[in-house]
């Protein structure tokens, strides 16, 4: 067991644990949720391709100490095990599901970001006794041409490794890539240089599993759900944003201006308040039951 000091100064456990016969790294913020006393809800989050449990920890902070966060680093992601090479949706599905039940929660909020998005919506869909709400940032329901004009970021080109952190960063950036912080976000020193934990045949073949129709998955759910889009994004169309919200019962829609694809990074703020306001809806007054998706669009309404 480690403590991982992350941004903000926030404290987080990382822990492991056998999954499915892989073992996987998770992060726990340690602050109470549902089952302890007074606490509030507890939130499951699932970060994206290229991403990193560590990712959640400012939400953590903002959503501590009423809210317990545990964040799963996903196959083939940070200090996670890879497996035998599966990188489908249902693999990642499954993963999601077994570790909840390894721990003995659910329902939990579940929260994704892009792919971790599409995961968390389709395991509501096929564990709805694990899932009490969803929110979904910047997770598409189609992710294929021509509704998502390029699904893959083929990344088998990049360095593999580079003498310097920055070295890394200037070789990334000289692909293409306008910011390479995100993906630095896997950066290790290793004995012959800096290099990043995931495997670049592996990411590439986790994307083009994901390219697809996933309309059903997204409507297949019951629970209250909050999709969150940044305006600026270009991976999730905003038209398509509005469509997924309108089509599904019980969804809210928070558009953050000024936000891109990770609008959790790009304000963070904003992010947190959206996240808290659905969790005290979902909570009703006095940690009750949901009460009606007309007040959740409400309350979204009047925080644009």
């Amino acid at each position: 067991m480690t403590i991982v000091m992350l941004m903000r100064m926030t404290m987080m456990t990382e822990r492991f644990t056998t999954v499915r016969g892989l073992r996987l790294a998770w992060l726990d913020s340690g602050t109470q949720g549902a089952g302890d006393p007074g606490g509030g809800t507890t939130v499951l989050a699932l970060h994206g391709h290229f991403g990193r449990a560590r990712a959640f920890a400012p939400l953590a902070a903002a959503l501590a100490p009423r809210h317990r966060l545990i964040a799963l680093e996903q196959r083939g992601h940070g200090h996670s095990d890879r497996g035998d090479g599966d990188f489908s949706p249902d693999a990642y599905v499954a993963d999601a599901a077994a570790f909840l039940r390894g721990l003995n929660l659910g329902p939990v909020v579940v929260l994704g970001h892009s792919m971790g998005g599409v995961v968390a919506f389709r395991l509501a869909a096929r564990h709805p006794d694990l899932v009490r709400a969803l929110i979904v940032e910047e997770g598409g329901a189609l992710n294929r041409p021509p509704d998502i004009e390029h699904p893959v970021l083929d990344v088998r080109g990049w360095p593999r490794r580079a003498a310097t952190l920055a070295g890394l960063r200037r070789a990334i950036e000289a692909q293409g890539i306008p910011d390479a912080g995100y993906f630095l976000e896997s950066a290790v020193e290793h004995p012959d240089g800096w290099g990043l934990l995931f495997g670049y045949d592996d990411m590439v073949a986790s994307q083009r599993a994901l390219v697809g129709d996933w309309w059903d998955d997204w409507l297949g759910s019951r629970c209250p759900a909050l999709l969150v889009h940044g305006l600026d994004s270009s991976v999730l169309p905003t038209a398509m944003a509005r469509r997924m919200a309108a089509g599904r019962p019980g969804t809210v829609l928070r558009e953050l201006p000024g936000c891109g694809h990770w609008a959790h990074d790009d304000d963070p703020d904003a992010f947190a308040g959206a996240v808290r306001d659905f969790l005290r809806e979902v909570e009703g007054p006095s940690g009750g039951p949901w009460r009606s998706a007309s007040r959740l669009r409400d309350a979204a309404s009047g925080a644009a």
